[in-house]
């Protein structure tokens, strides 16, 4: 039997098993994808452990691990010098270790549909989330980005190493209006502090994106809602990120029809 899984401190709020049990069973494979909590100092002897199982084929990696996977598995892909963070490990053809980010994918699908060249957005976070985030943005080629952080020099240079012009700003700065508002921090999350932003500068028909999923609603979602304005939440970013995973860990591309993808979220938010 195949085993995948989800890594991370904590990890208990991840809906990860949940999705890939729900494709898994779909497809009648013989595989199980399973939560485990791995603290930072055991991350070395996690992967350790699971190279020798010819059974693992991979896992996703969270919150606090998307750095730190570097110093532990092999990047040919130039991952850490493009997005600068890890998501996925995954087995190569020849049975070793590879390292991938499928964050940046995941967040582009449910706002390939926007026109954002030259559009002013604003990034909440400079961590892994938001490297992911800000390497799809500048491909998309978008206008100034703002990043709101808590270490402002931190964000600058996630500024300059992806080539983007902008500006850093404290997390208590006022919004500058933008077509796009990301919230790419954990802020919001459950066990986390609360994101409180004023979202008044914000023009009408922004888009204001949460990729935090624990709540679905979050404040920050219900803030835009309350002014009408267009929102996704984190489980599109995902759902988008666990297909491409899915397809690395076991070799066969998940079901996502309408139909397939609607019975997902109403178990994931039920």
């Amino acid at each position: 039997m195949m085993l995948a899984e989800v890594i991370g401190d904590p990890i208990a709020h991840s809906k990860s098993a949940l999705i890939h049990g729900f494709w898994i069973e779909r497809l009648s494979l013989d595989a199980e994808y399973q939560l485990c909590e791995v603290k930072p100092d055991g991350l070395g002897a996690y992967i350790a452990a699971r190279t020798a199982d010819p059974a693992w084929r991979g896992c996703n990696v969270t919150i606090p691990h998307k750095l730190a996977i570097f110093d532990h598995v092999a990047d040919p892909g130039g991952v850490r010098a493009t997005i600068g963070a890890a998501n996925t490990v995954f087995r190569g053809e020849d049975g070793a270790l590879i390292l991938t980010n499928t964050d940046a994918a995941g967040f582009y699908a449910p706002i390939n549909q926007l026109d954002l060249t030259g559009a002013p957005v604003v990034v909440v976070g400079a961590g892994g989330a938001a490297r992911a985030v800000l390497f799809a943005l500048a491909r998309l080629g978008v206008g100034p980005v703002t990043i709101l952080n808590r270490n402002v020099l931190k964000a600058a240079a996630l500024l300059s190493s992806f080539g983007l012009k902008g500006k850093a700003l404290p997390l208590d700065a006022t919004l500058p209006p933008a077509a796009l508002l990301v919230n790419a921090s954990a802020l919001g999350m459950v066990g986390q502090p609360p994101l409180a932003l004023d979202l008044t500068p914000l023009p009408q028909d922004a888009v204001v994106y949460d990729v935090v999923y624990a709540p679905l609603e979050t404040a920050l979602l219900a803030a835009a809602r309350e002014r009408e304005l267009d929102t996704v939440d984190g489980l599109d970013m995902l759902i988008g990120q666990a297909a491409l995973a899915f397809e690395l860990f076991f070799g066969v591309a998940p079901p996502r029809d309408e139909a397939s993808d609607d019975e997902l979220r109403a178990l994931l938010t039920a």
